[in-house]
């Protein structure tokens, strides 16, 4: 059995697109498709672009396991996940790969570091190995992404959010009720003047959730944001300390700041403990995910802890329930604690 017939077999599993598509619909032989894709032989700058035009329509991906068996399953699970550089991260993949390991499936790591195109890229290949399912990140993907994997034909589960509508199923905190919560706190400690400090929100999107949440609480109070200030990403305590130094150069009578993350807010609690700031007579601090290490400071982070790792688990227990047949939810509230500390 040659790979185009395996890959036509399989596409029907899995609901990709056969090479038969692809060549019907760039108005091509099969053997002209096949020969563009393998990219040996003749064929012409015209027929690559309608091929190639054909594949991205029809969806078709390539089957790099030609020489397992059709019927074979994976018991591969690929994980996508923005960053491996932080412990957040770290935390969930293990909470995944805890029931994983327990079913007999094996997690598979895959890091776009906040890139849609690179997103796309290792969806398109994790794909081509034929995985029993496919846990990512987010609820926000590029058009091409989205399309792939609502076509994977296995089972997907967005993770770490809540906030949108999942492509199958997701499994997370509503970010934008996080924010909220927390500038609830903010207006009920009584501060007017507040800053936010966040890594590249317009990549970051979840951040960027939280921020719109906090902005919408405190504009039924009649507040608004003084300053905001983003860096690049990644996030780290450097950072943190260096965007505190400047807003509160920018706008000296800020009484808080809210920052998008732990590791952002620890390192401006550690400019102010080493400067003397006081905190939060001075100025309050407030970060989101919860980091042990935020909670052993001298002076407690407040913050909103969000459930990592049973987060994880939960994720992977859909892949598997869906796998042996079982009905799986198609939304997964885990919710959060918010931690009330000393800095603000």
């Amino acid at each position: 059995m040659d790979e185009e017939v395996r890959n036509t077999r399989l596409a029907k599993n899995l609901k990709v697109g056969t090479l038969d598509e692809v060549a019907a619909h760039a108005g091509l032989s099969r053997m002209t498709v096949s020969r563009v894709l393998r990219g040996h032989g003749s064929f012409s700058a015209d027929a690559k672009r309608r091929v190639m035009e054909a594949v991205e329509t029809v969806g078709y991906v390539p089957n790099r396991l030609a020489g397992a068996l059709a019927s074979a399953r994976s018991t591969q699970v690929a994980v996508i996940i923005p960053t491996i550089g932080n412990i957040v991260f770290t935390e969930v993949m293990s909470g995944i790969n805890s029931v994983l390991v327990e079913a007999g499936l094996q997690g598979v790591l895959a890091v776009t570091e906040y890139d849609d195109e690179r997103e796309r890229a290792l969806v398109e290949g994790v794909l081509s190995w034929r995985p029993a399912g496919i846990i990512i990140a987010g609820l926000e993907h590029g058009n091409n992404t989205r399309r792939l994997l609502k076509r994977a034909g296995v089972p997907v589960v967005e993770l770490m959010d809540v906030d949108g509508e999942a492509i199958d199923m997701c499994v997370g905190l509503s970010h934008s009720e996080a924010g909220r919560v927390m500038a609830a706190h903010f207006v009920a400690r009584g501060f007017r003047r507040i800053g936010f400090i966040a890594c590249d929100i317009n990549r970051d999107l979840r951040a960027g959730k939280r921020l719109r949440g906090f902005e919408e609480v405190l504009a039924q109070h009649g507040l608004e944001i003084a300053i905001r200030h983003e860096l690049p990403l990644p996030t780290s305590v450097p950072g943190g300390a260096a965007a505190l130094v400047h807003v509160l150069s920018q706008c000296p009578d800020l009484d808080a700041v809210y920052f998008s993350n732990d590791d952002l807010a620890i390192g401006a609690v550690l400019h102010c403990l080493s400067s003397g700031i006081a905190m939060p007579e001075r100025v309050a601090i407030a970060g989101f995910n919860g980091l042990v290490i935020g909670q052993l400071l001298p002076r407690r982070l407040t913050t909103v802890r969000s459930p990592r790792f049973p987060m994880g688990q939960q994720a992977a227990r859909c892949i598997v329930q869906r796998l042996a047949g079982i009905e799986a939810p198609k939304r997964f509230d885990t919710g959060f604690e918010f931690l009330t500390g000393q800095t603000t």
